[in-house]
This record gives C-alpha cells, sequence and structure tokens, in this order.
C-alpha cells in the first residue's frame, strides 16, 4: 500500500490538537473560541496517449484558529502542528482580533443549534491504490476510448484520483465533531475528427467508494460514443425555443437558485430572488428537498462548517421557497437562525416531475438539447442569463445533429417560471441531484 492512501491521523489525535488549541485561546483571554484541524491525502494520475502524464501525490495538514474578543475577531492557521507552532498561531490570532473592528454579527453559532449526534454515514472508504494500479486504470479507460472507432484520432486523456481524509472542528461552547470522507473519480476526454471537422467531449464518474465506480471501459466508451455524437456539429438560426438541460448541465440551473437564495447575497441585496422566502418561484408542481445525511451521498454531513447539525428540509415545496441558506454571521444579520449551511449545501435533490428523458424530449417536439455550457454569463443581482452552449437540434422528439457555437439567454426568474418538467435520469455525481430538465423557451443566438 502506498503511504500517500493509508488512513490518515486517527481522530482522538486531531481533537486533542483541537482542544488544546482553544484552551490556550481561552488562557489568552478569549471570549470565544473555534478550531479546526485537517489531515488529507491524495494521490491522482493522468495518462495521455498511452503514457503518464502526470503522477501526483498530495499530502495536507494544518490547523486553523478563530477567536473573539467580544465582537472583535481574529484568525490565523499554520501547517506546522508542533507544539511551538500551534501556540505562535493562537497568539496572532489574538493579536489579531485586538486590532478588529467589533462587528455585532461575529461569534460562534446559538448553543441550541450544535450537532449532539454524529451518525456514521458511510463516507470513508479509503482506496488501498499504488501507483501502478491507478496508471492502469486511466489507461484501460482511454484505451478503451481509443479504440472504440477509427475516427477518435486523439485524447486530452484520462485522468484517476483519489483522496481521502479527516476534519475535526471544536468550539468554546464544547462542541467537538469530526467528519471522515473519501473520493474517488475517473474520467476520460477524447477527440474525432471526420470530413466536416474535429470534435471533443468527455464523460466522468465519482463516488465515495472505488467500488461504486463504472467500470473504466464504460467511461472510456461513453466518452468515445459522446464525442462521435458531436461530428458534423452546426449553428443554427437565431429563435426563441423551448430548450431541454440534459441532467449533466440542469445542475447549473438550480445552482444559481441556491447563489441567490444564500444569506450573504440576502443581507447584501444582491440577489435576483431578494426576499424570495413565502413567494412563489416556481412552478407549483416543483419540489427541492435536502437530506444531508443520505449513506455514501457526496454531499453528506452531520453537521456544517460551524457545528451546526444539519437537517432534512424542503428548500421549495410546491413551487413556493421556504427560506435561505445560513450560516451564523449572515442568519445575525438578516435576524434570523443558522440553517446548517456554513459551507454550502447537502445533497439537494430536485423531484422528479413529467416522465423520462426521451418523454420530455418528446414534450419538448422541437428545440434545442443542451448538453454542455460554457462562459460565466451570469449576474446575481438581476437574474440576466445568457451562455454559451453545446447539444442536439431536436425535432419531432428526436434529436437531429450535433449544434455548437450558439448561445442561449434569457432571464432567470423567467426560466424558472417557465419550467415544464424534471426528468427522472437523475445524476447524482454531485450534491446537487437531478434529472433533464425542460424549459418552456430561451433565446437562441446562432447564425
Amino acid at each position: 500500500m502506498i503511504a500517500a492512501l493509508a488512513p490518515t491521523t486517527d481522530p482522538a489525535v486531531l481533537q486533542q490538537l483541537v482542544s488544546e488549541a482553544l484552551a490556550q485561546a481561552a488562557a489568552g483571554g478569549a471570549t470565544q473560541a473555534e478550531a479546526q484541524a485537517h489531515d488529507e491525502a491524495g494521490l491522482s494520475v493522468t495518462v495521455r496517449l498511452g503514457e503518464v502524464e502526470t503522477l501526483e501525490f498530495q499530502r495536507d495538514r494544518g490547523l486553523a484558529l478563530t477567536v473573539y474578543l467580544g465582537a472583535s475577531k481574529g484568525s490565523a492557521s499554520t501547517a506546522d502542528l508542533a507544539p511551538a507552532s500551534v501556540a505562535t498561531t493562537v497568539a496572532a490570532a489574538l493579536a489579531i482580533a485586538r486590532h478588529t473592528a467589533p462587528d455585532p454579527a461575529a461569534g460562534l453559532p446559538d448553543p441550541a443549534l450544535l450537532a449532539r449526534e454524529f451518525p456514521d454515514l458511510d463516507l470513508w472508504h479509503p482506496w488501498a491504490l499504488e501507483p501502478e494500479a491507478a496508471i492502469e486504470l486511466a489507461r484501460r479507460c482511454e484505451d478503451a476510448a481509443r479504440g472504440h472507432d477509427p475516427r477518435i484520432h486523439n485524447s486530452e486523456g484520462a485522468s484517476l484520483a483519489s483522496h481521502d481524509g479527516l476534519r475535526v472542528l471544536g468550539n468554546s461552547l464544547g462542541f467537538l465533531g469530526s467528519q471522515r470522507g473519501s473520493r474517488h473519480s475517473l474520467s476520460c476526454s477524447v477527440l474525432a475528427r471526420d470530413d466536416a471537422g474535429m470534435q471533443r467531449d468527455h464523460w466522468y464518474d465519482v463516488a465515495r467508494a472505488a467500488a461504486d465506480l463504472a467500470a473504466p471501459e464504460a467511461i472510456g466508451i461513453a466518452a468515445a460514443t459522446r464525442t462521435l455524437r458531436r461530428l458534423g456539429a452546426r449553428r443554427v438560426a437565431t429563435q426563441c425555443v423551448p430548450v431541454l438541460f440534459a441532467a449533466e448541465a440542469a445542475r447549473s440551473l438550480i445552482g444559481h437558485a441556491l447563489g441567490a437564495l444564500r444569506g450573504g447575497a440576502q443581507y447584501r441585496r444582491a440577489s435576483f430572488l431578494l426576499g424570495a422566502a413565502g413567494s412563489q418561484v416556481f412552478p407549483a408542481w416543483f419540489g427541492l428537498e435536502e437530506r444531508p445525511r443520505l449513506a455514501r451521498g457526496l454531499g453528506s454531513a452531520a453537521f456544517d462548517g460551524e457545528g451546526v447539525a444539519t437537517r432534512d428540509r424542503d428548500l421549495v415545496a410546491d413551487g413556493v421557497v421556504d427560506g435561505y441558506l445560513l450560516d451564523s454571521y449572515s442568519a445575525r444579520k438578516l435576524g434570523l437562525a443558522s440553517t446548517g449551511h456554513a459551507g454550502g449545501t447537502h445533497n439537494l435533490r430536485v423531484l422528479p416531475h413529467g416522465g423520462s428523458h426521451d418523454d420530455l424530449l418528446r414534450a419538448m417536439g422541437d428545440g434545442l438539447l443542451v448538453t454542455e455550457l460554457l462562459g460565466q454569463g451570469v449576474n446575481g443581482v438581476t437574474g440576466d442569463y445568457s451562455r454559451g452552449a453545446a447539444g442536439y437540434w431536436v425535432s419531432g422528439g428526436a434529436p437531429q445533429h450535433a449544434v455548437d457555437e450558439v448561445t442561449i439567454a434569457g432571464n432567470l426568474r423567467d426560466v424558472y417560471r417557465g419550467l415544464v418538467a424534471v426528468g427522472d435520469d437523475e445524476d447524482r455525481r454531485g450534491g446537487i441531484r437531478t434529472g433533464s430538465i425542460l424549459v418552456d423557451a430561451l433565446q437562441l443566438a446562432g447564425e
């Protein structure tokens, strides 16, 4: 077994480190303090055209400390966990706090909201993977893609990554919790060529446990198949059309709504969904649920980045927004309570409505199927949306030819009101799980 992927430090070691840092902060005069220690390891490899292009080993350990002197805050961190370095880090945080202006919203979470139970969510599955084995898996993936069809003439490579880590969080309110997890991924990207030109596409898989990853050959063939379908891509005429976002592209639509509902965007008044809590933003059939404690979920966690317990929540029910995504600071700024979202959301799922991906194609009739989005043309304040897109022109409910070099545009408020259906082809390779999403109309800029 390579040392890179050996189990990381015993949680008790980091727990002791965190406890000692908190004790030193209190002895130095801190009225409140929070400390987080981490130990992470990983191995990643990229093979291109059968040769090893990169081989990396990562190991990262550190301690971060935040102290409060009343409402004044100071933070410091160190990668050296020796006692002398920890003491220096505590002193640095206290010194910073003494020169920081008070902020009434600063401070630790409400003690009543802190996690008290730490169920095993089955998130840690370290992979005893030696570099030679990792290279072989990546090579098998790329070989399957390159050998699938003679039109596959080049490759951007196949990459395998395996990481596992431990994080321990504690604060002066008596909270001390640890979260251990692993994440493994395999991806492949290739290029195809014919008389009409050249195209590229990719495919990937990601999981907590290596046994849950798709076979390397399956990922390679999927990448090749998608690339071949892109051959002959062309632009289409400028027009207003229905748009079906494939599951792998639909996730970003939901991500824009989450960004607008975050507490920071709300209290800064920099959100196109400002004050949206309790209002109808989506169609009456639309639902968005959060399930933070799913076994092996990529977004699972028993507590957030401040120690606040996570909980099941229906963020959108019957199209109505339940509320915002708040950490303690933004909650205080808004006069509300933390929702356990310091650090992000946890396993959001868009509820299916309307049938399969093929059902949604038939319901759309004529329009654009988007499989890839390009650029970052989204205004979080106004909701104006404009992104480059690639995919397929659909006529009569069936894809006809590949499309590239087009832009789709609209306003996200109109997009959300105009949702027609969500497919049951749920993509689970991330913290947001959704199927294909059909939108009634977007402006397509092409020829």
